[in-house]
């Protein structure tokens, strides 16, 4: 659930994610420890949240040893009762193509269709990318996003925060 790198893009389509100063940004941390925030975010939240936690338990079964994995589950048991009460459930499955509808602060709602590639020289590495359909208002909004995010400069250094985040976990 970590975001190791993305595009300008992909920074302004999640940067309420971003917006969290702890790194790697992490969506099961954003969506179980920032409720509120991602409610607003996430349009159907509560399917997110179960395909979250279904994915998290493939992975547990996979890697029962993964630290940073199981420190996560832990963090998120104890702080977070969606989060606990979905974990009880023992569901498990993958979801590696969908439609995200998301409210983005900055542009509105948006309706993308997203797949998940496996990487096969990184085992346990997704890449997932996300398209709106031509011509209809989520690729109009996504291109004022694109728009948006090319002209933002990250404040301290003059970098893109974009730029920052991947060199920084490259």
């Amino acid at each position: 659930m970590d975001f190791i790198t993305t595009n300008r893009l992909g920074w302004a389509l999640n940067a309420p994610l971003f917006a969290d100063p702890r790194r790697p940004v992490n969506n099961a941390r954003f969506v179980f420890l920032n409720e509120e925030a991602s409610r607003q975010f996430y349009l159907d939240w509560e399917k997110g949240a179960d395909d979250i936690v279904a994915a998290m338990r493939s992975y547990a079964g996979q890697r029962p040893h993964d630290k940073p994995l199981t420190d996560l589950i832990g963090e998120l048991v104890t702080r977070s009762d969606a989060f606990r009460t979905r974990w009880a459930a023992h569901n498990v499955r993958f979801h590696r193509t969908g439609v995200k509808r998301l409210h983005h602060p900055v542009v509105g709602d948006l309706e993308l269709t997203y797949e998940g590639l496996d990487l096969p020289a990184d085992p346990g590495w997704h890449l997932y990318t996300f398209t709106a359909a031509p011509g209809t208002p989520s690729d109009e909004r996504l291109r004022l996003l694109a728009s948006w995010a090319a002209t933002l400069e990250h404040e301290n250094t003059g970098r893109h925060p974009a730029d920052a985040d991947a060199s920084d976990n490259a």
